[in-house]
């Protein structure tokens, strides 16, 4: 009866209800005796319904029949109420149906067969070895799954019905061709559901037999399996596909049964207080109509405005046409109209009292939509708001990664510009229009510039790399000249020769290339000749052992001044940075500006203030004066931070601070290939070859750098400059950030700039923070010894 392969052969009998109807023989109820007997009488004259019916042929000439036998299964009183009918597993034959079922089959129309959704064959012939093993072998093995037929009603929306199966009138009947299933054969196939040709092995087709039959109960699933769809359907969203809106809308008009009905969304930009488009295809918003975005009060009538944003609350328009009558001034009921929309419900989309966006349903029809049926969507708004914060978090990243790919990390100042270039950026690639991230400028800024250096550090870092060299070299010389005791070899007398040579040319001069030399030398000499020695006897184990702890575990040298020299960078580096930080959120609240710090053996940074860096038209030179007064106090305080580490540091080292002052404005441009701002023009270029090379300036006519320890440079070249700077050194010199001399000095011209200034001030320093008494550098220094 199958057109396809099966584990058993079907034998329609109704042997079961036939013992059924024996037992009631000995009833004391004589109506049921009768009852009996008028069945039995049945099967007395047509005995293949207990021995079974093989052809479908002679099914249908047994209906009537079967049709009585089964009278007492299919209650005439819950005729257009159950969903029922008696049949085989898995198949479409109907024995019988109750009135309600034929409905709804007659409802899909003439040719339409039900089939059981998600059940390929390879399913069938499964389902059919699992009745196998629980009604035959006992096996108490879950295989079931929920089944379900998918049946269009007359409006054209498709209802889900799930089948609950009674199988107690079957029996299960081996035969010779059957093979026998031991506990190993069952374990084997637990682990190959989707293996059907180890099932077809272990059970062959129509190895054995199937006698009975199943009733079957339907029951109407529909919202059920559209709210769980409509879960999933959320899960795999992927914007990219087209189709995606198309079932989305399926299950809405399956969950109100309205078939016209179509679904739209607004994203709410809670920065900007507009709703917006998302940018993914397909996706409609209808009170936005033709626009990308708008003003929320704008977009929304008083009255869903009212709701969605006071009382969070869905808005229904049952009439839309009415409702633009009473108030025609409203955009909403316009936008509605003009894309034939009569009825909507606008619901908003808000998690813990914070709107996310606006689910928009309408239809075509007056009255479809209204404040009764929106109830319906209690049960999906939860999931929605799951959805839409994935959404929003994915959409987020999303904007993140491309300003992450095309830029870098972006400073908060200047963020909104570059979220700008992203939405329009993804707006261009949804729409399929050509499009490249545009380079963003920043014109008619003030530049500012920073730099508190570590003094000598090259010349620091270079001292530790000798002594850690030395210091190893002579650790290896001594194991070398015990092994010459012990064992007198010429190579041993070689390998010292070569020790002593790198000793004294590393403590004469160190090379560029002496530290790879030395390196060479004993991963390729010491190492290995070291791992043989350490076998020769306890003492040698124990001086290699020594050596060996003595050695950084990763570079695999002897790394102790290093060590701390890089330690002592690091410390001064993150405690500077984390000043500087601190101060700068405390500075972008006088007034937004552009900042960025770098640390190398100090920390350095960049500001840019003006009103391109904004979104108001608010910049007054007020702010640029301001900052560059907080630069000057933040640059002492940093050096006041710096003098109260000192003392903690493995390393004693100096910084020195210095700012450069440049009066003109200039435009910033983002460095797509670079990742970073630069500044823009060959005029302004200048400004960059000042900040790279002036710290390295003389004083013109003596040997003395510019920067110097205690000392706050401020480096100019206009007269402006110089006037309005003294009057901030003033203002800090009665605040005891600076001491009262002023030096005024000229640098030596650098390539390609000329006429530099600088005014040198000692910077004041107390010995801690609750110190009242101020000393200069020099006699914090004396006091402190």
């Amino acid at each position: 009866m199958f057109g396809y392969e099966f584990p058993l052969d079907i034998r329609i009998s109704f042997s079961l209800f036939f013992d059924e109807y024996r037992e009631f023989l000995k009833s004391d109820n004589k109506l049921v005796r009768d009852r009996a007997e008028s069945i039995l009488k049945i099967v007395e004259e047509y005995p293949e319904l207990e021995q079974g019916i093989i052809t479908e042929n002679r099914v249908q000439e047994l209906l009537p029949q079967i049709e009585l036998v089964l009278e007492d299964s299919f209650s005439q009183i819950l005729q257009k109420n159950e969903i029922k009918i008696a049949t085989i597993p898995f198949s479409n034959v109907v024995l019988k149906s109750t009135q309600r079922y034929n409905d709804i089959i007659s409802a899909a129309g003439i040719d339409f067969e039900p089939q059981i959704k998600n059940l390929n064959e390879d399913n069938y012939f499964i389902m059919g070895c699992s009745i196998i093993l629980n009604k035959y072998y006992g096996y108490k093995i879950d295989f079931r799954r929920p089944f379900f037929y998918e049946i269009p009603d007359t409006i054209g929306i498709n209802r889900y019905y799930r089948i609950l199966y009674n199988g107690d009138f079957i029996e299960i009947i081996k035969t010779d061709k059957a093979k026998e299933i031991n506990e190993q054969d069952v374990a084997e196939l637990l682990d190959n559901f989707d293996n059907v040709a180890i099932w077809k092995e272990k059970f062959p087709p129509n190895s054995w037999i199937f006698k009975g039959i199943v009733i079957a109960n339907m029951f109407d699933v529909t919202t059920d399996v559209s709210l769980s769809d409509f879960k999933a359907s959320l899960l795999r969203y992927d914007k990219t596909k087209d189709n995606f809106i198309d079932s989305f809308q399926n299950i809405f008009r399956a969950i109100f049964n309205l078939p016209e009905i179509k679904v739209g969304f607004s994203n709410y930009n809670e920065e900007d207080q507009v709703f917006e488009r998302v940018p993914f295809k397909s996706i409609d918003s209808y009170i936005l109509f033709d626009q990308y975005s708008d003003d929320c009060e704008s977009a929304l009538c008083k009255g869903s405005y009212y709701y969605l944003f006071n009382e969070s609350k869905y808005f229904a328009i049952s009439d839309v046409n009415k409702y633009q009558k009473s108030t025609p001034q409203e955009k909403i009921y316009k936008n509605l109209i003009a894309q034939n929309i009569n009825s909507a419900i606008i619901a908003p989309i808000e998690n813990h009292g914070k709107l996310l966006g606006v689910l928009e349903i309408v239809s075509p029809n007056v009255h479809e939509l209204n404040s009764i049926n929106a109830n319906k969507l209690q049960d999906v708004m939860p999931y929605l708001v799951d959805a839409v914060l994935r959404s929003k978090a994915k959409a987020e990243d999303e904007l993140e990664l491309v300003i992450q790919q095309e830029c870098t990390s972006i400073h908060p100042s200047v963020y909104w510009k570059f979220r700008q270039e992203a939405k329009r950026f993804l707006r261009a690639l949804v729409d399929e229009n050509p499009v490249s991230f545009r380079e963003v400028v920043f014109e008619d800024v003030y530049p500012l510039f920073g730099q508190i250096d570590i003094k000598g550090s090259s010349d620091a870092r270079n001292s530790a790399v000798q002594k850690d060299l030395v210091l190893q070299l002579q650790s290896i010389s001594k194991i070398i000249n015990k092994v010459g005791e012990q064992d007198a070899l010429p190579i041993y007398e070689q390998i010292k020769f070569r020790i002593d040579d790198f000793i004294h040319s590393v403590t004469d001069r160190l090379q560029v290339d002496s530290e790879q030399k030395i390196l060479d030398f004993v991963k390729k000499d010491i190492t290995p000749l070291f791992k043989h020695l350490r076998k020769k006897n306890k003492e040698l184990e124990t001086l290699i052992h020594e050596y060996n702890t003595s050695l950084d575990g990763n570079i695999k040298m002897l790394y102790k001044y290093r060590r701390a020299h890089d330690e002592s960078v690091m410390l001064i580096n993150k405690e500077m940075a984390a000043l500087l930080d601190k101060k700068q959120e405390e500075a972008q609240q006088m007034y937004p500006h552009y900042f960025e710090r770098f640390k190398s053996d100090g920390v350095e940074h960049n500001m840019y203030i003006g009103e391109s860096i904004t979104k108001q038209n608010s910049f007054n030179k007020i702010y640029l004066y301001n900052l560059r007064l907080w630069q000057l106090q933040v640059m002492c305080e940093m050096e006041n931070e710096y003098y109260q580490l000192k003392k903690d540091l493995p390393v004693a080292l100096d910084v020195a601070s210095m700012v450069l002052v440049f009066s003109a404005s200039l435009s910033v441009r983002f460095r797509m290939d670079e990742k970073r701002f630069d500044v823009d023009g060959t005029y302004n270029a200048r400004y960059e070859v000042v900040k790279k090379r002036v710290d390295k300036a003389n004083i013109k006519g003596t040997n003395r750098r510019i920067t110097e320890k205690g000392k706050l440079v401020i480096v100019y070249s206009q007269r402006n400059d110089e006037r309005e700077y003294i009057k901030y050194i003033n203002f800090l010199q009665s605040k005891n950030y600076l001491e009262e001399e002023i030096e005024m000095v000229e640098l030596d011209d650098l390539q390609g700039v000329t006429g530099l200034k600088a005014l040198r001030v000692n910077i004041l320093y107390s010995k801690n923070k609750k110190d009242k008494e101020y000393y200069t550098y020099e006699d914090l220094m004396k006091e402190l010894n």
